[in-house]
């Protein structure tokens, strides 16, 4: 998978945001942008939060397949899967709205798919975020390595069983609509706890980045960052209300890690101890295709309904001149690669 520079062996990281079925979307743009320069099935490592995880988990489980990412576009126009597991997670006593958003993902993404069913595609991280230790928690798999789960401080465990879908499930478990994967201590024995909540990992890193920085695990020479979440908007007349406040409040904390990752991604590099950074989000209007495109693809909603068919080309264009027009500007030599 590794592509060649100069005679030199390069390895690419790319690191797929949350959004919801937004940003599934727009990161379909820039797989279809990849697979144009001849990249996509050269790819060493993908890092995925949330939306990102449902469409970096289908690609790694389709792996080679060119005709996945048409299937992909048929899902997201034509699944609602938010509605369906609320109502049926609400009616149903034996099961929670996580569980059943679980199993719309097994039955129409994953069928029966575990984590170690993906060992020979690349390296694939689904983040989630621990609520027993406000950590980064990681199913890993692929890179012909282990399939793991864990996180720094309790641990790291081998897991080839775990359901792919639970762990899609547990990435995009945005609050407060679902609520957390609970992991027994008989799956997961972490120190020092009985049992492990897992939500959504844009609540610890919308962007997915920390996997990219591993250097003495993933040793990336570069790093592509496909940013389709919410961004932060100027409001002219900003709210009084406590409510509202704590929502607000919450967005500019997550603005906040949004920029701090950036510059984690930059300084990495300049002191050589990180790959080289491509990064766009979907509210840049440097590099858009058409006037317009930036504003419509922001004001996409970010939930887990199906897209409209203008909704989709225009996630798709925007991600695909955003991603072009970075490489050309910053990473040229990626072209002659592909």
């Amino acid at each position: 998978m590794t592509i060649h520079i100069n005679g030199q062996r390069k390895r690419v990281g790319l690191a797929l945001s949350g959004g919801g079925f937004r940003a599934a979307a727009f990161h379909l743009g820039v797989f279809r942008k990849l697979q144009a320069m001849g990249m996509l099935w050269k790819v060493d490592l993908l890092t995925c939060v949330s939306g990102g995880s449902i469409a970096g988990a289908f690609l790694a489980a389709n792996w080679g397949d060119d005709g996945a990412l048409d299937r992909l576009h048929r899902y997201l126009a034509t699944r609602s899967i938010a509605v369906s597991s609320v109502l049926l997670g609400t009616l149903n006593p034996f099961s929670s709205r996580l569980e059943e958003l679980a199993a719309t993902y097994d039955r129409d993404l994953f069928p029966a798919c575990t984590l170690g069913a993906l060992s020979s595609g690349p390296r694939l991280y689904l983040n989630a975020t621990n609520m027993s230790s406000g950590n980064m928690f990681f199913f890993v798999t692929g890179g012909g390595r282990p399939a793991e789960m864990g996180e720094w401080e309790l641990g790291v465990i081998a897991a080839p069983d775990f359901p792919l879908a639970r762990a899609v499930a547990a990435s995009s478990a945005f609050p407060p609509v679902f609520p957390p994967l609970r992991i027994d201590r008989d799956v997961y024995a972490g120190r020092d706890v009985d049992y492990v909540t897992l939500t959504d990992g844009g609540v610890y890193d919308n962007l997915g980045v920390n996997p990219l920085l591993r250097q003495e695990r993933n040793a990336l020479d570069y790093a592509l960052v496909s940013d389709a979440g919410k961004p932060f908007e100027i409001e002219d007349e900003p709210t009084e209300s406590g409510t509202v406040v704590l929502k607000a409040s919450i967005g500019i904390l997550m603005e906040q890690v949004r920029g701090l990752q950036f510059k984690r991604l930059e300084l990495s590099w300049r002191s050589e101890q990180g790959p080289k950074p491509v990064w766009f989000s979907i509210d840049s209007r440097l590099g858009e295709a058409n006037a317009g495109d930036a504003v419509f693809a922001s004001n996409i909603r970010t939930n887990l309904h199906k897209l409209r068919s203008e909704e989709l080309a225009i996630l798709d264009r925007h991600a695909q001149s955003l991603l072009g027009h970075r490489i050309a500007t910053y990473a040229p030599e990626l072209l002659a690669a592909a």
